[in-house]
């Protein structure tokens, strides 16, 4: 990474983004934000798979349908870098339910549904590091410079 105060967050658009063609207009919004994208895949994300990165949910009762629902069709994994990449990205997620999402926010103009919300952000720096362990070898993380980050950030 460029500097200490940069951190890198996990992002995946979930089936329901995906089945609606929103992946473009998700990325671009991240995009014109100012963060970088460091990392990206698609996939189906295995039950497995599922479980350990929804292991802190097991036992609550969204659990079993949240784990039918992201395993239900492919998804656009995200690794996003900026200073305070968490936060922002949290921020411009929105609400878990897109009914009660401000608009403005990813959740609050596309979405309705608490359950099938279209996107899932690291909720810290810590669970970030271990949500992009699970997903990304440290090979598939690319460090790069780029021109715009001098416009964009001050301390760039």
């Amino acid at each position: 990474m460029a500097s200490q105060d940069v951190e890198r967050t996990l992002v995946f658009l979930k089936p329901d983004a995906v089945q609606r063609g929103l992946v473009g207009e998700l990325i671009c919004r991240f995009e014109r934000k100012g963060l970088k994208l460091v990392a990206a895949k698609f996939m189906r994300i295995g039950r497995e798979l599922a479980e350990r990165h929804y292991a802190v949910h097991k036992g609550k009762d969204f659990y079993p349908p949240l784990i039918d629902y992201v395993t239900s069709g492919p998804v656009m994994m995200l690794v996003l870098e900026a200073p305070e990449a968490v936060a922002i990205v949290r921020t411009m997620m929105g609400k878990t339910a897109g009914s009660e999402a401000a608009a403005g926010t990813i959740r609050g103009d596309l979405g309705i549904s608490g359950r099938k919300n279209l996107i899932h952000g690291s909720d810290s720096p810590d669970t970030a590091r271990h949500e992009i362990d699970l997903f990304f070898r440290p090979e598939e993380l690319l460090d790069y410079g780029r021109a715009i980050d001098a416009w964009i950030r001050t301390d760039g």
